[in-house]
């Protein structure tokens, strides 16, 4: 059974509530965008979109073919494993940021990339050629843009829009190196069609403290991740009255039977004020799971990928621990006791025995079932030769099997006490090819958390697209 079903049933729904009416006529798939009228209209009225969600999660698909168990060998199924993993290089940018803003038309000419500190005469020529037609149909009195640079001040992608009205003749050009010399353009425009997206507005203090409204109006699965944006973006030490106060918005696909719902994008804002105090987009990638980064280019996955429960105390990390006592002969030739002791390659978390547990990404099922110390074990493969194990279960979803493909913050599990367990808890791991990672390391730094080159000019289009329009500059 296709359990897509009920995201079907929510997204028609979402559709005749929707917000939005526009649809992006270009490369990237699923960023159709909100008319000038129903932005104006939400930012007014803060009205919800309220849609009731099922009882049964819908981050699940069952697989295509029937799948025999994918257990690993044995050897790779031991709690007490003792191989140190080194750190991976990640070659992801550690210098990455975003500049944002929207240039006075007075201003702009076609040296706009000096304007905005690209000191490259091949890319000014380049953006020059690119851009004929493109100053002759600006609309409004600035021009919106985002720019990305990385190490050395290196230019990664530019995003610019032809004035700060989203409707059909909006268009968005970005810019960015190729890996084979020389600079690439995507060009968007938006048609006023049937789109995939949708605003939403929740108070802030339902999304960090009332999961379930939340769960009334989105999708099951999208309440654990959208909690965890929240708490990643929001200072803790905000007041309480500036949290009652303040707005979430979203962006949200609500899915269908051929996609997952996904948050494209998150703002806080002030309801005062209007103002946008923090924000994180989706950003989409083939190779590896896809990941949430701020509008100033932060990744904030990292986060995400130790944080299989919402309740959580870690009580143990990477280390040895005790392994019971063994009988010894001293160089004297006299009895004695000794204390052994195993190495602990994994994350314990501390929790009440049915807490549920939730899949950190998007990814299949490859192995559901006992393995010895791990007790009940669910082992989740994700793009990038990445697999999550969750251990010490006391029981899994009862929907789940061998080969089921689960979103990120589907509940796969509950916390228990099986197999080599001193009490009830979770042990978790990250493993690269096979090999343990310890996502706790200070020097540990993955493609999962960071900003690639690659993946820059589709951050700077999202904020043009997706986000709040900054002000005049």
């Amino acid at each position: 059974m296709n359990l897509h079903s009920t995201s079907f049933f929510r997204s028609i729904q979402a559709r005749l509530l929707t917000l939005l009416a526009v649809l992006v006529f270009g490369g990237y798939a699923h960023v159709p965008q909100l008319t000038n009228e129903a932005h104006a209209q939400s930012t007014t009225n803060r009205n919800k979109v309220v849609i009731k969600s099922k009882s049964k999660q819908a981050g699940i698909k069952a697989p295509r073919d029937a799948a025999a168990s994918m257990a690993p060998k044995k050897s790779s199924l031991v709690d007490t494993d003792s191989d140190n993993a080194a750190p991976l290089d990640s070659g992801g940018n550690l210098d990455f940021r975003v500049q944002r803003g929207c240039l006075q038309v007075s201003r702009v000419n076609d040296n706009l990339p000096s304007l905005l500190g690209i000191d490259d005469p091949a890319f000014t020529e380049f953006f020059k050629s690119q851009t004929r037609g493109f100053f002759s149909q600006l609309r409004g009195n600035c021009i919106p843009y985002a720019i990305a640079f990385g190490k050395r001040n290196r230019f990664d992608s530019l995003s610019i829009m032809n004035g700060p009205i989203r409707d059909a003749r909006t268009q968005i050009l970005t810019f960015t190196p190729s890996t084979f010399g020389g600079f690439l353009t995507q060009e968007d425009r938006l048609q006023t069609q049937s789109p995939n997206l949708v605003e939403v507005e929740l108070p802030l203090s339902d999304v960090l403290y009332d999961a379930r409204k939340v769960g009334d109006i989105l999708p099951v699965e999208l309440v654990w991740e959208l909690n965890s944006i929240v708490k990643q973006i929001y200072p803790e030490e905000s007041a309480s009255s500036a949290v009652s106060n303040n707005q979430v918005r979203l962006i949200v696909d609500f899915g269908d039977r051929d996609r997952w719902a996904q948050i494209w994008a998150v703002e806080i804002i002030d309801s005062i004020s209007q103002d946008v105090l923090a924000s994180a987009f989706w950003v989409e990638r083939n190779d590896i799971p896809g990941g949430f980064f701020t509008a100033s280019g932060e990744s904030i996955e990292r986060s995400f990928w130790t944080n299989p429960l919402s309740y959580r105390r870690i009580s143990r990390g990477v280390g040895s621990v005790r392994a019971g006592r063994a009988k010894a002969t001293t160089k004297a030739g006299k009895p004695a006791t000794v204390q052994r002791w195993r190495a602990h390659m994994g994350i314990d978390y501390a929790a009440p025995t049915g807490t549920p547990i939730f899949s950190v990404a998007n990814g299949k099922i490859a192995f559901l079932g006992y393995s010895g110390a791990f007790g009940n074990l669910i082992i989740v493969e994700h793009p990038g030769n990445y697999r999550t194990y969750y251990a010490h279960l006391s029981s899994y979803n009862v929907e789940l099997s061998v080969g089921n493909e689960v979103r990120r913050g589907f509940e796969i599990g509950y916390v228990g006490s099986t197999g080599r367990s001193s009490g009830p808890h979770l042990h978790y791991e990250l493993r690269k090819d096979g090999t343990y990672i310890d996502p706790y390391s200070p020097s540990m730094l993955l493609d999962l958390w960071s900003m690639r080159d690659i993946d820059s000019g589709q951050l700077t289009r999202q904020l043009l697209l997706l986000g709040s329009l900054p002000k005049n500059e």
